[in-house]
């Protein structure tokens, strides 16, 4: 286990590759999913365990309503079972829960237990569970500039405020440090539309391994590399401003 000096604040996760996973086993795609819900519940726990405050998941994209209808119907049942089923445990462990995304495209029963699920956990403190429900990175960003467009339209305002400062305060993680690591499962190498903004300067791991298959030393590997890395944010290593001194 990775010592907390070296650990990530904020750690953001594409959970990749259930259906894949289910598939080369001859099950349906959903199959994988059902599968790939204990390995959430896993993850939080480790990450809750080693002391990062902070974790992002993607559970369900605004591009992911194009998949056929019977995976959609399915993984609206899922998440359903999974916020009826969990809530309770991650209140009961310090686990203050957060969606990010336009839940108005849910079904009210969805709605109303996402809205539980914040209410319940509002004051827990050892984790800060983010869930990415029907969001997409680029939605994100054009409702930012909306909402910014409308208050310079109402006057109280001045274009020439707008910086990347008052543009982080407003997006969907507003308040939050941007993620200092993000991983990626199942070989894929890209952010699918994913915390565009908030990825600025993070650390980007991507692993071979199905989401289904992931495990705690899979997420010690990341923070191990996380840990070896000298991060820059566009400027030099020690090592370069010795050089040039």
């Amino acid at each position: 286990m990775q010592q907390s000096g070296h650990l990530p604040r904020h750690l953001a996760v594409i959970m990749d590759g259930n259906g894949r996973w289910a598939l080369r086993r001859g099950k349906p795609r959903t199959y994988g999913h059902q599968v790939g819900t204990e390995s959430v519940r896993k993850l939080i726990r480790a990450v809750a365990k080693r002391g990062i405050p902070i974790l992002t998941i993607y559970a369900f994209s605004s591009e992911n309503w194009s998949r056929p209808n019977h995976e959609v119907k399915r993984l609206m049942s899922l998440f359903r079972r999974a916020l009826d089923r969990e809530v309770n445990e991650l209140h009961e462990n310090g686990v203050r829960v957060n969606f990010i995304g336009q839940r108005e495209a849910f079904s009210k029963t969805l709605r109303m237990g996402m809205e539980r699920a914040e209410s319940l956990t509002r004051h827990n403190q050892r984790l800060l569970l983010n869930i990415a429900a029907n969001y997409g990175g680029q939605g994100d960003i054009v409702a930012t500039a909306r909402r910014l467009a409308q208050r310079v339209k109402d006057g109280v305002l001045e274009p020439d405020n707008i910086d990347e400062s008052l543009f982080s305060q407003s997006v969907a993680l507003a308040g939050q440090p941007a993620p200092d690591l993000f991983i990626r499962t199942g070989g894929e190498r890209r952010l699918s539309n994913y915390l565009l903004w908030n990825l600025a300067y993070t650390e980007l791991y991507f692993c071979d391994t199905l989401w289904p298959d992931f495990t705690e030393t899979d997420l010690d590997a990341a923070l191990e590399d996380f840990a070896g890395r000298e991060r820059r944010f566009g400027g030099l290593m020690e090592s370069d401003t010795l050089k040039h001194a």
